[in-house]
C-alpha cells in the first residue's frame, strides 16, 4: 500500500509556530520541527538552549517526545524549518532518533520562512543506518 503525501501546508505551519516559541538566547538561532506520525496528528518541537550548551535540546528531538507523549509510534513524514541561507537538516544524533520511529523511506523535508526548500528521504541522510530490526527481537 503505498504512503499518501504528508500535507505539507499543515506541517510547515505547525512547524512554524513550533519555530516561534524556540528558546534561543545564545545562538538566536530558533528552529521548529514537526512531523506527522502514524496516528494522523502531527507533533511539534523547537530547539531548548542552555547555557550548558550540551544539554540542550534540538526541534526533532521535541517532537519525537510530544508524539511518544501523544500516543504515536512510528513517524510518517518530518519537516524541519530554520532561517538562514544553509539548509538546517537534523544532526547527527537527531537523524538517528527519527530512525528509531521511522523508514528509511520516510521523508525528511527541509524548509526555510519561504516554504520547504529541499527533500530527503532518511536513508539519504543516515545510510546504512542502525535500528531497531538490528537487534534481537
Amino acid at each position: 500500500m503505498a504512503e499518501t503525501e504528508p500535507d505539507l501546508d499543515a506541517l510547515f505551519a505547525v512547524a512554524k509556530a513550533a519555530q516561534r516559541q524556540a528558546y534561543a538566547p545564545y545562538s538566536r538561532f530558533r528552529v521548529g520541527a514537526a512531523l506527522l506520525a502514524d496516528d494522523g496528528a502531527i507533533y511539534a518541537g523547537c530547539n531548548v538552549e542552555n547555557a550548558s550548551y550540551a544539554v540542550g535540546a534540538c526541534a526533532e528531538a521535541g517532537a519525537i517526545s510530544a508524539m511518544i507523549a501523544g500516543g504515536g509510534r512510528a513517524i510518517r513524514a518530518v519537516l524541519v524549518l530554520g532561517d538562514g541561507e544553509a539548509l538546517v537538516t537534523p544532526c547527527g544524533a537527531c537523524r538517528q532518533r527519527i530512525r528509531e520511529f521511522a523508514t528509511p523511506e520516510t521523508p525528511i523535508l527541509i524548509a526555510g520562512p519561504e516554504g520547504v526548500r529541499a527533500r530527503f528521504s532518511l536513508a539519504e541522510l543516515l545510510p546504512a543506518s542502525f535500528g531497531p530490526a538490528n537487534l534481537p527481537a
